[in-house]
């Protein structure tokens, strides 16, 4: 039985209206909580914005979505469907990988489809390397997903139970890359299923290969796409949350918390006062800490993840060789994580990943126009250039962007561009995200599971943390999970339940 908060939970405030507040506040409203949504923005959505350029609607963060099941349940928590709501596309492949000698790999997430790809690509012994592999991590996702993922822990004592052991037997502390390998021997293929460690902000040689799990939900589970881009699954669950009686304040800045003792009674906005039984704060942990007034103690200091500069372009024509996420490798794989997270310098032969939204939804730009968004990985503010030094940096960077996507055959890249926004650390430190990241605190050992920034807050009796930077961590379904674990802890942990008209997709 894990800790809720105390006595009355009839009114919550949910403060920010991104996917992790948008999760909590559908389960509780799905527990008879009365549900008062609080975003500084016009729009809910977080991270998952959107922005209006010359005709064309860029997501402003996340791009793949994996493991839809996770936001049904949310929805189903006020009794709908995901379906009914949004448009999910499957994308077929998951992902193309163009690496830096030429070769293409299409990922699949049909079995039979990926194993013939990786035979083509690089043989049969590597083809039965990936069916072992695929097996391996359907074993690591079903021994994780319940019980350390979907999971409060009130200490790590909380670990101690049968699938820990399961889960060491499935070599689950050891070193991602190294457990890879013992599947995949070609060095091209390896960087497929581990590259999901910049997500956690460990390169795959130090990560443990219990974040393979990652790596299932990219290549295993299916990689979706909304209609309408990824903005269309935040607008939708507002929408839900607001016809299942939850009042929505957009475009409200939280300015402070009032308190009685050690109760938070109120949370006070640029435009009133929201009286208040508890409380879940879904912004990035400095501006959550702010607001509480306090900074819990650790014996060592948190450790933030990469962070990444991203570059909207929407061009007047596209490059056939791009599928909707193609990630662009270069050649230097050990060493862009060295600079990434050890040196705290950019990436010297830049991995990229490659978005085209208009392949799934041409109506996201104007009429025979494409949307391409690229991701650069970059030293978090931390480790490589400050908030400041990105001034001067950003144009020149955006630069040696578009030159190397160039050289890797998007010939013409810079002239085709009619509209573009560019997006570095300065930017997302300037939305309040600790270290100029928008991945939050990496996943080493000593800042995963119950280790991790813990939801309930110390001397806060009715304060609960949701979002990225708490349990279980970075990600769009650990985010959805995170508020779903965020107001059981006001509400109490539901029965199991399927969502509703869930199956497989």
């Amino acid at each position: 039985m894990t800790r809720t908060v105390p006595g009355r939970t009839d009114h919550v405030v949910v403060v920010g209206a991104g996917l992790a507040g948008l999760s909590a506040a559908l389960h509780l409203l799905g527990s008879g909580r009365r549900v008062t949504l609080v975003e500084r923005d016009p729009l809910p959505g977080g991270r998952a914005g959107r922005r209006e350029l010359g005709g064309y609607h860029l997501d402003t963060g996340p791009t793949v979505l994996t493991m839809p099941d996770l936001a049904d349940e949310a929805f189903a928590a006020v009794g709908e469907r995901l379906r009914d709501r949004v448009e999910l596309l499957p994308l077929h492949p998951a992902y193309r990988a163009a690496f830096a000698d030429g070769a293409t790999l299409d990922v699949h997430t049909e079995a039979d489809a990926m194993e013939a790809e990786v035979e083509r690509f690089a043989g049969a012994r590597e083809a039965s390397g990936y069916r072992r592999l695929r097996h391996w991590l359907g074993r690591l996702y079903a021994v994780q997903m319940r019980r350390f993922i979907d999971a409060n822990f009130d200490s790590p004592l909380g670990l101690l139970t049968p699938d820990l052991a399961r889960l060491a037997a499935l070599g689950g502390f050891g070193r991602l890359d190294a457990r890879i390998g013992r599947f995949l021997t070609d060095e091209r293929l390896k960087r497929v299923f581990s590259f999901q460690a910049l997500y956690a902000g460990v390169a795959p040689a130090r990560a443990l290969a219990a974040y393979a799990v990652i790596a299932y939900m990219d290549t295993v589970a299916g990689v979706y796409f909304p209609r309408g881009g990824m903005h269309a699954l935040p607008r939708a669950m507002a929408a839900a949350a607001a016809d299942a009686g939850a009042e929505l304040r957009l475009g409200e800045d939280v300015t402070r918390l009032e308190r009685s003792g050690t109760r938070i009674t109120a949370v006070v906005t640029d435009r009133g006062r929201v009286p208040c039984d508890a409380v879940v704060l879904t912004p990035d942990l400095p501006l959550a800490h702010r607001l509480l007034g306090r900074r819990p103690r650790r014996p060592l200091a948190l450790r933030h993840a990469p962070s990444a500069v991203v570059l909207h372009a929407g061009t007047t024509r596209t490059w056939p060789h791009l599928a909707h996420h193609t990630l662009s490798f270069g050649a230097q794989w050990r060493r862009t994580f060295d600079e990434l997270t050890r040196n705290g310098t950019l990436m010297t032969d830049p991995s990229l990943l490659i978005t085209r939204p208009t392949a799934g939804d041409p109506a996201l730009a104007p009429e025979g126009r494409h949307l391409h968004y690229v991701l650069a990985p970059c030293p978090n503010t931390d480790i490589g250039p400050g908030a400041r030094e990105w001034a001067d940096l950003a144009p020149r960077y955006r630069d040696r962007l578009l030159a190397t996507l160039e050289r890797r055959g998007l010939t013409g890249i810079a002239a085709a561009v009619e509209e573009e926004c560019l997006v570095t650390p300065a930017d997302w430190t300037a939305q309040g995200h600790g270290a100029g990241t928008p991945f939050s605190v990496a996943h080493t050992f000593a800042q995963t599971g119950p280790f991790r920034p813990r939801n309930l807050v110390r001397g806060t009796d009715n304060a609960v943390l949701a979002g990225c930077g708490t349990t279980p961590g970075v990600g769009v379904p650990t985010v959805l999970v995170s508020g779903k674990l965020a107001a059981a802890r006001i509400a109490g942990t539901p029965a199991r339940r399927r969502p509703a008209g869930s199956g497989r997709r």
